[in-house]
């Protein structure tokens, strides 16, 4: 039986992931610490405003990245966090609070951050944005190698583009198609670069041979496609209680591509879910149970990706209407 929240929005059952990612997941002893440093560096570089919502994002992000890499050493957590933080910010400050209104100034706001991004000088009017990317960035350098450095920052440009893209549609969300959202949606979500940071953080290197093997991209693509599904299940009521009708979310694309009621397009998009946990699943059992050091450890930190999205669903972040 469907019932509402107080909103008066759908609750829908979730995917059924407990044949795939069960839980509970491990987590790193770290997460406090890491919460404790995320409120320092918010206050060194104010990225966002409202103590409230300082607090709540310094929280998901500690713990959210605490199961991404249970096993990682603290210098690595902190580095993933704060990065992670910095884009969860930029995108709530400049991707979803303005973009609709003024696609034009968000451009102008990412082009400093792609200046950065391409070893470029912060410009003379740099905001807390700005100073903190090319901190994140010396700090990346220093740890990554040079073909990881560049994996990150691509990836980076990456999410910049679509949160472009997502600008660039959101006044007339009803003229995208789904399989265009679903190959944007791992970049926005991103776990794009939570895979690229994986190397970075655990210090592994895959060889570049399995890297592009079908072994290995096609659990990569299930776990980003299975973060992006809960991810747009998980914020659907928060959206539809501000009371937008055509947002840029899976659930409202397959209603209007469909032609389905909310709880049938809910399902489908939970079945969505469901199909590639199993997918991501069998791959990253292939993988793991491989001769392969490397290839053992780049499917357990793809399994720890996935886990910490379906963590991430049920934050308070996600209750926020």
């Amino acid at each position: 039986m469907t019932t509402t929240d107080r909103a008066g929005i759908p609750t829908l059952p979730m995917p059924d992931l407990s044949p795939t990612f069960p839980g509970p997941f491990p987590t790193s002893p770290h997460a406090d610490h890491i919460e404790q440093h995320l409120a320092q560096w918010l206050h060194r570089f104010p990225l966002i405003g409202p103590p409230n919502a300082r607090r709540t994002l310094c929280n998901i992000v500690a713990h959210g990245v605490a199961r991404t890499f249970p096993t990682a050493d603290p210098d690595g957590l902190v580095l993933c966090a704060d990065l992670f933080l910095w884009l969860a910010a930029f995108d709530d400050t400049h991707g979803e609070a303005t973009a609709a209104g003024s696609p034009a100034r968000l451009v102008r706001r990412i082009q400093g951050c792609i200046h950065l991004l391409s070893d470029g000088e912060p410009p003379g009017d740099a905001d807390p944005f700005d100073e903190a990317l090319q901190v994140l960035l010396v700090r990346l350098r220093t740890r990554a190698t040079t073909a990881q450095y560049l994996r990150v920052t691509g990836s980076l440009r990456d999410v910049f583009f679509g949160i472009l893209w997502e600008a660039h549609h959101l006044a007339e969300p009803e003229h995208v198609r789904m399989q265009s959202y679903l190959a944007i949606r791992p970049h926005t979500v991103f776990a794009r670069t939570l895979i690229a940071m994986a190397e970075v953080v655990l210090r592994y290197e895959l060889p570049e041979e399995a890297r592009n093997s079908q072994a290995v991209r096609l659990p990569e693509s299930a776990v980003c496609d299975l973060a992006g599904v809960l991810n747009d299940l998980g914020s659907y009521a928060r959206e539809s209680a501000k009371d937008v009708p055509n947002s840029l979310n899976l659930i409202s694309l397959i209603t209007r591509e469909q032609n389905l009621e909310v709880p049938a397009a809910w399902a489908a998009a939970s079945l969505l879910g469901e199909e590639r946990a199993a997918t991501a699943r069998h791959g990253l059992d292939e993988l793991a149970a491989g001769d392969s050091t490397p290839l053992a450890q780049h499917a357990r930190a793809l399994e720890s990706i996935a886990c910490s999205y379906v963590w991430h669903i049920a934050h308070a972040r996600y209750r926020k209407v």
